[in-house]
């Protein structure tokens, strides 16, 4: 099962944390984990690539933590909700599969 954590400090997100693999099917067919990293990849890449906005991240097998400042998240708000709102949406199509916190 994939778990997503999200950290809230202020009333504001400021980062998530992916753990595990989804389980939905084998590696390379697994939608579930298809949706989850590259809806993953694309808000890390928007942050620091597009917006540059500066993110702490450790990126390893079955592994992805981004942790924002406070005024790197508050330029990021929209971004982090769609992508929780995304995990969200995913977890209710999958719930033996993704867990959100």
């Amino acid at each position: 099962m994939t778990r997503s954590k999200f950290y809230i400090k202020q009333g504001i997100l400021t980062g998530f944390e992916l753990t595990g693999h989804s389980g939905a099917g084998h590696s390379g067919n697994d939608i579930v984990c298809a949706a989850v990293s590259s809806a993953a990849f694309m808000t890390v890449n928007t942050i620091t690539e597009i917006m540059g906005v500066p993110a702490e991240i450790i990126e390893r097998e079955g592994y992805l933590k981004v942790k924002l400042s406070i005024g790197g998240a508050k330029r990021c708000q929209a971004l982090l909700e769609g992508f929780h709102l995304h995990l969200t949406e995913l977890q209710k199509q999958y719930p033996h599969n993704i867990k959100v916190i």
